[in-house]
């Protein structure tokens, strides 16, 4: 591996110009004329029921926007990351939204012609060899349809989404980027983006931490008035909507976009919070080598290890590809094109988002993958988990558009198997006790973030959306509501708290994604029980694994879990069984301590 690798990812292989690009301009402009032509079909079709040729060419349309459109939204959403400041950009999200509100109009209007096809012609048409690959999803936006607003309405509460519910959510980028947090450093006053300013919380210098920690709930607070309107607005929004539609369970939809019941929510959680001790003696075995008595909710995420040397940008590459190619040729081979052919921006600079993500680019079977790297194992855990979204990609970018559709559970189950992946290898090579020590609390440090820190945000979003349901609230009930709702997941096991956590969180202000929180779990959860056969089974299990993976977008999880694992994910015991596994590193953990 190249150890000289770029760090900035390259956007003009895939459009060049950036936000400036005429190519783009272009593509753009081919898929609102797409999208108008095939809203103005459908709305000309009437109200009788469509025939085969019509069914089967409006979907083949449909597909076609679909991925056009996701080109076009995973190209915008990297230039909005990469910097901030980039109004032209900005500019361009708005006018994707405007389209996504078209392609929604067009598909409701498909869903709702399908929910009007006689059940005899349905069975005929959607089980045809020519619509097998795509006949789940086919099935279940029929059902849907059943579900919602007439499409005249839904068309309706889409069109005004975009400058009111979706705007409200591109508000959060906004307050971002006004935050700019001074620290001292070298004898000099530098001004840190919040991408920067969040390095420096988990830094090995407590002093560093605690200093960054105060000036970091200092700027949230001097913000928090506007997070709090913008979560209350999107939260209404949502409400509203729900509320016309006749649902009166706001997890209903994520739930529904999970393709996820009720019940193996409740069995998660449920063998979540009953596997809490261990990781309560593992934060308090971490406060008594920091010399506290409880960790500070900015300790958590700190290394154990006082000084901990920088890994490279390139020697993580190879760390990361070494570890994949031990289970799976294949994955290796996706990750050494991604850091040669610069689908990572990984750059430590200002005026970038906070956070990372993966996207993907259905027409050019690429992916792009953002985050600031600054050299922590953390970060090689990061990249590793937007590299197992890339892998994801890459194994379904030959489906049908329909079935490439996962939903992000599933998809938090490929990033966290290839952190498992990346661990587990680094593991195995630690010499030293500290080495090791240092490793298996960075593994134990995503066991409280995914068992614990993804419960708080879960808890505070279902608290939140009780109570918004009677109106609306300040700033400092969201911060009360907050603070109740980590206690509560962290068994009181820290010193202090992070009441303005729900402004600073990106997650909380999504608006395609309500309650990013579970699904996560769900993913690393599920992801340990794959671990777990792959260390069964050795080599073999990787095809097994990409079948799973290809599956994920035509069936259920319960029907995945059943078909590819062999297990009830509605009952308690494999949950309970992947708890134990992800909490069985304390054990280690403590025997390194004494």
């Amino acid at each position: 591996m190249n150890k000289d690798l770029s760090l900035k990812w390259n956007l003009e292989t895939l459009f060049p110009g950036g936000s400036s690009s005429s190519k783009y301009s272009e593509f753009v402009g081919d898929t609102e004329t797409l999208c108008a032509e095939l809203l103005k079909e459908l709305r000309d079709s009437g109200a009788s029921s469509p025939d085969v040729e019509q069914l089967t060419e409006w979907t083949e349309k449909l597909q076609i926007a679909l991925s056009r459109l996701r080109e076009a939204d995973s190209f915008v959403s990297c230039l909005t990351s990469q910097d901030m400041g980039d109004k032209r950009a900005v500019a361009w999200t708005e006018r994707i939204q405007t389209l996504s509100a078209r392609f929604k109009q067009a598909a409701d209007l498909y869903d709702a012609k399908l929910a009007e096809v006689p059940d005899a012609l349905w069975r005929e048409w959607s089980g045809h060899s020519a619509r097998s690959a795509i006949s789940f999803p086919l099935n279940e936006r029929r059902d849907s349809a059943k579900e919602k607003l007439p499409p005249a309405l839904e068309a309706v509460a889409s069109e005004l989404a975009v400058d009111g519910y979706h705007g409200w959510g591109e508000h959060y980028n906004t307050v971002v980027g006004r935050i700019s947090i001074p620290w001292e450093e070298n004898n000099e006053t530098l001004r840190l983006s919040v991408g920067q300013a969040a390095n420096k919380l988990d830094d090995p210098n407590p002093a560093v931490r605690d200093a960054m920690a105060a000036k970091w709930e200092e700027a949230w607070a001097g913000h928090a008035d506007l997070g709090a309107d913008t979560l209350n607005r999107i939260a209404g929004f949502r409400l509203k909507l729900y509320g016309m539609r006749g649902w009166n369970d706001p997890l209903r939809e994520p739930l529904r976009m999970n393709r996820m019941s009720r019940a193996t929510l409740d069995a998660m959680w449920s063998a979540v919070e009953g596997g809490l001790e261990p990781l309560k003696r593992y934060l308090a075995l971490k406060a008594r080598r920091f010399g506290k008595e409880k960790l500070a909710w900015h300790d958590v995420d700190a290394p154990i290890a006082t000084s901990q040397a920088k890994i490279p940008y390139g020697e993580a590459a190879q760390i990361i590809t070494d570890a994949f190619e031990q289970f799976s040729p294949d994955m290796a081979k996706l990750a050494r094109t991604a850091f040669a052919d610069q689908w990572i921006e990984a750059e430590d600079r200002s005026g970038k988002r906070p956070g990372g993500f993966c996207t993907s680019l259905p027409l050019s079977r690429q992916s792009r993958i953002f985050m600031t790297y600054s050299g922590t194992p953390g970060n090689v855990s990061t990249l590793a988990h937007e590299l197992g979204h890339a892998y994801h990609g890459a194994l379904v970018e030959e489906l049908p558009s329909f079935a490439q559709d996962y939903a992000m559970n599933v998809a938090e189950t490929a990033s966290t198997f290839a952190e498992a992946l990346v661990g587990d290898a680094l593991l195995r090579r630690a010499e030293s006790k500290e080495e090791k020590l240092a490793l298996l609390d960075d593994r134990l440090q995503r066991a409280v973030a995914f068992c614990m820190n993804i419960r708080a945000r879960f808890l505070f979003e279902t608290r939140f959306y009780e109570r918004r349901a009677a109106g609306m609230l300040e700033a400092s009930d969201l911060s009360e509501l907050m603070v109740e709702a980590q206690k509560e997941a962290f068994g009181e096991a820290l010193g202090s708290w992070h009441p303005h956590f729900w402004a600073s969180k990106l997650h909380f202000y999504l608006t395609d994604v309500p309650f990013y929180n579970f699904p996560y779990t769900f993913g690393y959860l599920f992801s340990t029980g794959l671990v777990a056969v792959a260390e069964r089974e050795g080599a073999s299990f990787s095809k097994r694994y990409d079948d799973l993976l290809r599956d994920t977008g035509i069936m259920t999880v319960e029907q995945l879990g059943a078909r590819h694992l062999g297990v009830d994910l509605e009952q308690p015991q494999f949950w309970q069984e992947a708890v134990a596994k992800v909490v069985s590193d304390v054990e280690a953990f403590v025997e390194l301590c004494d």
